[in-house]
């Protein structure tokens, strides 16, 4: 406990740790670094981080350095960071996992660094959406662990269990799969249900009267930050596409029984969907 903490990235996931990490008593100093000014003057009115550093003052002053900015930004920084630390504990908290443990898979310094996807995020971003309770019960996959050294390994178990989340380990490539099929094909959907209906409905007041809690729910992840996600999309290509074929396949499906007045088989394609139900309540 009472680490010194560097964030790197002070918006929704970097702010929400550093809330928990602040009022758990966790973090005895928080230390923002962020290349939007706005972000760096939020994040110090709201109380998110005692002070705002240069990503060299805040490694040299940090225990334990969070990466929390997108996945390409991420694997830019990252080789170089390692460069810089010597017992400090590096933990990334990217979307995709596999680019980046590549990246730094032959580096001196592995061993300092945890690759994490904590499973929870929005479609809003920057300071002022950080949630101090965000994190709670929800899972974070901790990637490629017997290559982290083992006091690395347990800061980033105490992190996770301040944030009072469900930890799961697995390998990076294995996480990428997985990922592309519960995380990333939702966003690409949302994204293109919604150029779907702005192409197909021009009067804005019509969508805005008539949207039901499902259409709202549906696309509510179109309002999130492109910056974010294509950089996720570059990295996770093979397997996005993988996913977003069985998908469009599974479109044509319900597409041809339309077509076909195919009444039994849509059901039938309706009844097997159900079975989610046996996963998520």
């Amino acid at each position: 406990m009472n680490k010194t903490i560097a964030i790197v990235g002070i918006g929704l996931i970097g702010g929400s740790v550093a809330l928990k990490c602040k009022r758990a008593g966790f973090a005895a100093k928080v230390m923002g670094v962020d290349n939007n000014p706005d972000h760096c003057k939020q994040a110090l009115e709201l109380g998110l981080v005692d002070e705002v550093l240069s990503l060299e003052d805040a490694v040299v002053a940090a225990d334990l350095i969070i990466l929390a900015i997108p996945v390409g930004a991420i694997a830019s920084l990252l080789p170089g960071l390692l460069d810089k630390v010597n017992t400090q504990v590096v933990i990334d908290m990217g979307s995709t996992k596999s680019l980046l443990t590549d990246l730094v898979a032959g580096h001196p310094q592995r061993g300092r660094f945890v690759a994490s996807h904590p499973m929870w995020g929005t479609e809003y971003s920057g300071p002022t959406a950080a949630v101090e309770n965000a994190f709670e019960q929800k899972a974070v996959i901790l990637c490629d662990v017997e290559k982290t050294d083992a006091d690395a390994l347990d800061t980033a178990h105490q992190l996770f269990n301040v944030l009072q989340m469900r930890i799961i380990q697995m390998n990076a490539k294995d996480h990428d799969v997985h990922a592309a099929y519960v995380s990333h094909i939702s966003h690409i959907t949302s994204f293109a249900l919604a150029n779907t209906v702005l192409e197909k409905e021009k009067e804005d007041n019509a969508i805005f009267e008539m949207a039901s809690a499902g259409f709202e729910s549906t696309v509510r992840l179109a309002k999130s930050n492109p910056e974010m996600w294509t950089p996720i999309l570059m990295q996770n290509r093979q397997n996005v596409l993988d996913v977003l074929n069985e998908h469009i396949s599974q479109l044509r499906k319900f597409k041809s029984c339309l077509e076909k007045e195919n009444w039994e088989y849509l059901n039938e394609l309706m009844s097997n969907a159900n079975q989610i139900r046996r996963i998520i309540q």
